[in-house]
């Protein structure tokens, strides 16, 4: 477990949801990884982010799909592409990604609470 933090730490990690609205391969990456761009609504608008989702996810399968992204870090630079959005998810059994996302449909852009 990581150590403790305030509700103030939290605070300050900006988590919004978004809807995927495109995907594509990025085989220049040195693990397998899907582009993605996450529309997060009218105030942040659309994101791009870098993903190493390609053990459970096809492209098509993405798009449409609601998910949880940190919006609020610095971009990162991964080959050619710059990623602006963390998007969040967590390891299976094997180590491969499973996306974070919500229950019900949630408006683009709202943040985690």
């Amino acid at each position: 477990m990581a150590e403790e933090i305030t509700y103030v730490d939290f605070e300050r990690v900006d988590i919004r949801i978004g809807t995927i609205v495109e995907a594509s391969a990025f085989p220049e990456t040195r693990k397998p990884a899907i582009k993605l761009v996450i529309d997060f609504g009218p105030e942040i608008g659309l994101k791009k982010s870098s993903a190493q989702i390609t053990v459970h996810y096809a492209l098509e399968s993405l798009i449409g799909r609601q998910v949880l992204g940190v919006v609020n870090f610095p971009p990162r630079q991964i080959g050619p592409f710059r990623s602006e959005v963390l998007t969040l998810g967590f390891e299976d059994e094997n180590g491969a990604i499973v996306l974070a996302g919500v229950e019900r449909p949630v408006p683009n852009g709202r943040k985690m609470m």
